[in-house]
């Protein structure tokens, strides 16, 4: 009988963890804080995925949850392997993705919604669940600009990606307060 794997491998108990093709870093590393601003955001979204009673958003929501996978896979990238990262079959976020953000933003803002001031969250759990997904949106944004400063090459269309989820999620949040 074979043993079944652990998800405890102990790699990491020195404080170090994997980027994607197997160098390891610190896990307070700049690139390791940008993915990780991610997965709480990705984790942020299923909160809101969760607490939607609407389909068409929880299936756009979890389209930005796909496409964070794709978004930390390539920060994971050392800067050394971005050309294999480039060649590889991974998928990576490209035009598509953030012009079908800015069509669901130009939709939202189609509907004229009640925009008075600055957001207090908390009208209901599904508008709360989504104002912390965009605060969240923010964190990643911020760690994501910072990987240039560290060496760390980022493409235009990410940052504008990322950009793009917090203000979608700031628009779905006015929407579900009202």
């Amino acid at each position: 009988m074979t043993k079944p794997r652990s998800i405890a491998t102990r790699t990491g108990d020195d404080g170090t963890t994997s980027l994607l093709y197997g160098q390891r870093v610190p896990k307070d590393h700049f690139q390791i804080e940008a993915v990780g601003a991610c997965d709480e955001l990705n984790a942020a979204i299923g909160v809101a995925k969760a607490s939607s009673t609407h389909a068409v958003r929880r299936a756009e929501l979890e389209e930005i949850q796909h496409d964070l996978v794709a978004l930390m896979g390539e920060m994971a990238c050392a800067e050394g392997d971005v050309a294999r990262y480039t060649e590889s079959k991974f998928r990576k976020i490209g035009a598509p993705e953030l012009a079908r953000l800015d069509a669901a933003i130009a939709a939202l803002e189609a509907k004229s919604l009640k925009l008075d001031g600055w957001a207090t969250p908390g009208a209901n759990l599904h508008a709360a669940a989504l104002d912390l997904a965009r605060t969240a949106a923010r964190r990643a944004e911020r760690r994501i600009i910072s990987l240039p400063a560290q060496g760390r090459t980022v493409r235009s269309v990410l940052q504008q990606y990322i950009n793009r989820v917090s203000d979608l999620l700031w628009l779905m949040a006015r929407e579900a307060e009202q």
